[in-house]
């Protein structure tokens, strides 16, 4: 059945990943949350943002941001599982 509500990027990869499920191996827990960016990333991503605040971002610029925005916040669930499944034992699959 298809809602009226719109829903956001976050709000779906939500229902896909379900940071609140703690069923990951300790083993995969445990190398999602070894990634990150990069330095050279999380300086540019650092750019883009003062950029973005100054008002002299240009639109591929933009996109290059939001694009890290939404990488970024599918890490963030994944690692929020990833966090879960340490503190309640992970499973045994």
């Amino acid at each position: 059945m298809i809602s009226a509500v719109s829903l956001s990027e976050a709000d779906i990869l939500d229902e896909l990943i379900r940071p609140d499920d703690s069923s990951l191996s300790l083993h995969v827990a445990e190398e999602l949350l070894a990634i990150g960016f990069s330095s050279t990333a999380k300086e540019t991503i650092r750019e883009l943002l003062q950029k973005n605040n100054s008002g002299t971002i240009t639109d591929a610029e933009k996109e290059t941001l939001q694009n890290y925005t939404r990488i970024g916040q599918f890490l963030d669930l994944l690692q929020a599982k990833a966090r879960l499944s340490l503190m309640q034992g992970g499973s045994s699959l």
